[in-house]
């Protein structure tokens, strides 16, 4: 299936800069978006702008997502830029895998406000310029291991748990305003993130790519696919929902 035209659309994107955002940027530019990419650094952010191709509709923002202020300048930016917000893919994130035992109220902190808090201020922001105009589509990056309590994880599901909870209850508050809500869990996904983890902690190869019957991890190309499609017109009446990319970790 081709992806969507989404040729006048104004699609933010964050943790843009690497791995699976950098993989999802590319994919809506390359579907005709208008591109905000949001990264922590300068550098990192311009990089992804630059990766997404035509500088007139491409935009570069860099700062903390989890700050309620932050995000909100980031919305304010886009407003004032291009006047409007059709996409929200909240994709920054990262895990600090660990025994729960072997977290300290930093790492847990850190780890809720990278997945959770991230998502948590740029939709409140955001959604009152989608509702205005009737229309938008908010896709998040959950996690499988949510639903398979893939070792190590507590802290990790603790935060992406909240990210797929808030999304049930935005799907149906904002249904008749033309808002979709939705949710991707991946399995483990071939990024650079998962290489270093894996040489750091490589006892976590085994439960990590074992419990995936395909056997391998998920392409970022394939997690990249399933939001392009849903962004576009195809996938108007899926709201509310957790959609698995996970090589069949889980089946229901």
């Amino acid at each position: 299936m081709a992806d969507p035209d989404l040729k006048g659309q104004v699609a933010i994107v964050t943790g843009a800069g690497r791995g699976i955002g950098a993989a999802i940027a590319r994919r809506l530019a390359d579907a005709g978006a208008t591109l905000v990419v949001c990264d922590l650094t300068q550098e990192a952010a311009e990089g992804a702008r630059v990766a997404a191709g035509d500088e007139s509709r491409t935009m570069a923002f860099h700062g903390n997502l989890a700050d309620d202020e932050t995000a909100g300048r980031l919305v304010e930016q886009v407003i004032e830029r291009f006047g409007k917000i059709d996409i929200l893919v909240n994709n920054a994130g990262g895990g600090i895998l660990r025994p729960f035992l072997e977290h300290t109220p930093a790492t847990l902190r850190e780890t809720i406000d990278r997945n959770l808090y991230t998502t948590i201020w740029c939709t409140w922001h955001a959604l009152p310029h989608m509702k205005a105009a009737g229309y938008g589509r908010i896709i998040n990056i959950g996690a499988d291991s949510v639903r398979n309590g893939l070792q190590w994880h507590a802290g990790y599901n603790a935060a992406k748990g909240g990210v797929h909870g808030m999304m049930t209850g935005l799907a149906r508050e904002f249904a008749r305003d033309g808002i979709t809500v939705n949710t991707i869990a991946p399995c483990a996904v071939q990024t650079k993130q998962l290489e270093e983890v894996l040489a750091d902690q490589p006892e976590l190869e085994g439960p990590f790519i074992s419990i995936i019957p395909i056997g391998r991890p998920a392409a970022e190309s394939e997690v990249a696919g399933m939001v392009a499609y849903l962004a576009g017109p195809d996938a108007a009446f899926i709201t509310g929902q957790v959609i698995s990319v996970n090589g069949g970790t889980n089946m229901h």
